[in-house]
């Protein structure tokens, strides 16, 4: 199964514009045929009191990548996802440079999906692993806030 909508990333980074992804500079940089690659800075706006990557951070990233990677399966005139369940292992601190995540589907049903989200270093090092789970609802007046782009 594959995408119902392939946006180019430039496409998925001018819709994101002023939400936290444009806050923490999330930028999405691929899309394949049923993954999102996205990738955001380790910096002051990142980091923890230490100087390291924060947790949640890493949390909003894989939210981020997978949240949208779930809605490019639907068709957004009827149909839309939202985050039900998030987890994540962080397994490696970052101090600088960019992190990498990559969304891949584990499961789409009509009404749930699971996610995989793994963030890398430069180095391609496993820094966090998270699974993300997705409600998939009928479209409101509510959630018809912006279209998925085409």
């Amino acid at each position: 199964m594959s995408f119902k909508y392939k946006p180019a990333p430039a496409e998925l980074n001018e819709y994101c514009n002023n939400t936290i992804a444009s806050a923490l500079e999330i930028e999405f940089i691929e899309t394949g045929d049923d993954y999102l690659i996205a990738r955001m800075p380790v910096n002051k706006n990142t980091h923890q009191p230490l100087g390291m990557l924060h947790g949640g951070a890493s949390c909003v990233l894989a939210e981020q990548t997978g949240s949208m990677a779930a809605n490019l399966y639907l068709n957004r005139e009827t149909h839309v996802a939202f985050g039900l369940d998030i987890n994540a292992n962080h397994l490696k601190p970052v101090k600088n440079g960019y992190v990498y995540a990559k969304a891949s589907p584990l499961h789409i049903g009509s009404r749930t999906q699971v996610w995989e989200i793994k963030i890398t270093n430069e180095s391609n090092e496993l820094i966090c692993i998270s699974r993300l789970t997705m409600a998939v609802v009928a479209v409101t007046a509510e959630t018809l806030r912006k279209t998925t782009p085409q």
